[in-house]
């Protein structure tokens, strides 16, 4: 063996003791931390977002002081108030004119004036109302002015109002008072002495306009689980639209498909045999249908959402940055999520983006089941959007925002870590295509997209509302729905109203119908709406003449008046439906943004219902009005109440304006029919559950804008693809190679409960 030999195997060896020293320092060694870097975008806003700003804890407290000592009358904390009592109901943000806002943002004018609205419930006086307040300006209040003529043409009557907690802790009180004269069937049916019963509201509450007379159904309240998939059977009619508690009655009694004056003439007809009761035994939480408790141990983790090198948003005050994309959110404690003054590329696209209004209508062959329309505004959609939990609602790096209202209640309260942004990557390509002939190479996209999510509880049900922004310039919004069905005790022919679901359960079939506002301004406020659609053609072949071809023709129209642009909920549309702009692109077409809507909608209910008018938005799946400012929502919270007079009718929007190059608005309708079945025990899931619609670009740009990101990826044959510099994935090995920053798990979100 010759010295350079010698000398190989040595170099080898020592390598291979280096490699063997190397492998056992580091094992067991945690990988670094990922280090954070800035978004490359830079924020030069300058707080002009902040005119959209939701009000802050300290604007609402300045807010109530300057009511209580500038009304001339007594006001009493909601929380404690009786029905002839006055108090502040509620304390939002009064979003300025659009016009207004316009001048600022893009004119250079005053910043408007920043106001609240108020709305108080005046009891304890000769004439009962709801009135409505505008007070400014902020932070340091000096006027009021009553809004409630100049918005609804009238005072609003006080059994409009929606009611408190304070109102239902008191029906609550009766009904404990009427179950006690019925010991001896409650023992038997339920085994319960009535105060171990869980209470749930219907709604509306009456057949005409005046009523305050609600069904109350009861349920099994077992801890920790949902009570809604255990009715007792027993359901009770209240009347209490008197303004003084003690006059409030006891209507009617419904169990197990009959109908008695009072819970003593049921109590008769149960001691004296007359009476079948079906006896149902109490569970415990771990074996109570519908118990969410973890019936195994946990596994291993799945996979984690995280950035390597931190987030690519850039979150300032109430506005959003992300690669070109620009929003201001927030928050109506009634109707939920808003965004406002969305661009991209510096370009507004929508004013405007906000929920109206969430309604389910129920049908049953029980009477709280049978009568009940939710129209969850008057509930509170953004008040009753809790913390979100980490890791689970959003992915366990977003960003989690606090939101703050002030309803039935003279101080704020705050939902912490109740909104959440992040980057999403769907694991879908954006874009791609291989190409296998004439040159060889692959160019694609991730499709990566910014989330916008709040999660509201409206009772038994969870709403996830979504707005998305993805890199080609197109907006989508989406809800899913979860959470518990409300069920009714089975009995008679309940399964002609849904499916049997537990021993003694009817899953009541439903609608899920929900209603957004869309201000698009597409290359500016004037804007027209256009359609296109497709067509055959039976045209003889032109080169011989011999043979016929259905040849597809593009259908193009431009609608000039709102009748033609309200259309029917589940009637055929056009497939394209867009708001275009007097500006062409490059290539002479109108700048303009499309409206798909992707939607599985029940029927509406007939126009020839009493209450109809109150959710007549539901009649389309599109319309397209003329924007005006005193039209600024299709719902209204004093509408669940008195849907016969409805404060708000919708219908009364379409006037058959001309809609050409006009400040227009887009109504959207999505929903879903929903009859529960045994695979929505315990929880409905939200696979299958989702709706919602896309705001799309056509022909706004010159080709799809995409083309610009940084993650773009091409690979061709005559290339490394595993160099970093032409290829990012190939930068994932070492710039992935870290251990991401996760803060401690923590949720807080019984604290206002």
């Amino acid at each position: 063996m010759n010295m350079k030999t010698v000398l190989i195997l040595l170099g080898l060896a020592l390598a291979t003791i280096f490699a063997l020293v190397c492998v056992l320092l580091s094992r067991g060694r945690a990988p670094s931390i990922c280090q954070h870097l800035p978004p490359e975008q830079e924020d030069t806003e300058d707080g002009q977002s902040l005119v959209f700003a939701d009000l802050t804890p300290e604007e609402m407290v300045q807010v109530v002081r300057y009511l209580q000592g500038n009304l001339g009358v007594q006001l009493v904390d909601a929380s404690r108030a009786k029905p002839s009592d006055n108090c502040i109901a509620s304390v939002d943000l009064q979003v300025p004119a659009k016009a207004e806002v316009l001048r600022f943002l893009d004119g250079g004018g005053a910043r408007p004036p920043r106001e609240a609205l108020a709305v108080l419930y005046f009891g304890n006086q000769p004439d009962p109302n709801v009135t409505e307040y505008v007070v400014g300006p902020l932070p340091t209040p000096g006027y009021h002015r009553d809004v409630t003529v100049q918005k609804y043409g009238g005072k609003v009557p006080y059994h409009r109002r929606p009611v408190t907690g304070k109102e239902y802790m008191d029906v609550n009180a009766l009904i404990q008072r009427e179950l006690k004269k019925a010991p001896r069937f409650l023992a038997a049916c339920c085994e319960s002495d009535g105060t171990d019963l869980a209470i749930l509201t219907t709604a509306p509450r009456g057949f005409k306009s005046g009523d305050r007379t609600t069904w109350f159904v009861l349920f099994h309240d077992v801890a920790g689980t949902g009570y809604y998939l255990l009715p007792v059977g027993l359901e009770v009619l209240v009347e209490h639209r008197d303004l003084h508690v003690s006059r409030w009655q006891l209507r009617k009694v419904f169990y197990n498909g009959r109908y008695f004056a009072s819970t003593r003439d049921l109590e008769q007809e149960f001691v004296a045999g007359t009476l079948e009761v079906i006896r149902l035994k109490k569970t415990q939480a771990d074996e109570v249908l519908g118990s969410m408790r973890p019936r195994h141990p946990p596994d291993s983790p799945g996979p984690l959402h995280f950035e390597p090198q931190g987030p690519r948003y850039r979150v300032t005050d109430n506005r959003i940055t992300f690669q070109g994309w620009s929003i201001s959110f927030g928050m109506n404690p009634n109707s939920g999520p808003r965004l406002f003054d969305i661009r991209y590329r510096g370009e507004r696209i929508v004013y405007e983006l906000s929920l109206q209004e969430a309604i389910a209508l129920y049908g049953s062959n029980c009477p709280g089941g049978m009568s009940t329309r939710y129209l969850d505004g008057s509930f509170g959609i953004g008040r009753f959007a809790y913390e979100l939990v980490r890791g689970l609602d959003c992915p366990y790096t977003a960003t989690y925002v606090d939101r703050h209202y002030l309803v039935e209640s003279d101080t704020p309260k705050t939902n912490q870590n109740s909104l959440c942004i992040f980057e999403h990557d769907s694991a879908l390509p954006l874009r791609r295509h291989f190409s296998d002939s004439q040159s060889f190479y692959y160019g694609g996209l991730r499709k990566n997209t910014l989330v916008i999510r709040t999660i509201s509880t409206l009772i038994n049900y969870d709403y996830i509302w979504d707005f998305m922004f993805h890199g080609s310039g197109a907006v989508e919004v989406r809800v899913h729905a979860t959470g518990y069905i409300s069920t009714s005790f089975l009995h008679g022919q309940g399964t002609d109203y849904g499916n049997k679901v537990g021993p003694h359960t009817l899953g009541t079939m439903h609608l899920h119908h929900m209603h957004y506002k869309v201000d698009l301004d597409v290359d500016g406020q004037l804007n027209s709406l256009e359609t296109h659609d497709m067509e055959y053609e039976l045209i003889k072949d032109p080169w011989s003449m011999q043979n016929t071809i259905e040849r597809l023709h593009l259908r193009r129209e431009t609608l000039e008046r709102e009748d033609e642009a309200a259309f029917p909920l589940n009637a055929p549309m056009p497939r394209y439906v867009s708001f275009a702009s007097p500006n062409l692109n490059k290539w002479r077409h109108p700048r303009s943004y499309r409206i798909q809507i992707v939607s599985f909608a029940g029927k509406h209910l007939p126009t020839s219902s009493s209450m109809e008018r109150s959710i007549s938005w539901g009649r389309y799946q599109l319309a397209v009005t003329r924007r005006k400012e005193e039209e600024p929502t299709s719902s209204s919270i004093y509408n669940q109440n008195d849907p016969w007079t409805p404060t708000v009718a919708f219908a009364d929007f379409i006037n058959n304006e001309t809609i050409t190059n006009e400040d227009l608005v887009a109504w959207i309708s999505v929903g879903f029919l929903h009859i529960p079945h045994a695979e929505d025990v315990p929880n409905t899931v939200t696979v299958g559950n989702g709706v919602g619609f896309f705001l799309r670009p056509y022909n706004y740009f010159d080709e799809d804008p995409s083309v610009d990101s940084p993650d773009s990826v091409y690979l061709s044959s005559e290339q490394d693809p595993g160099a970093c510099g032409a290829n990012p994935l190939a930068c994932l090995p070492p710039t992935a190679a870290c251990a991401p920053r996760l803060p401690p798990f923590h949720y807080g979100g019984f604290l206002n409960l």
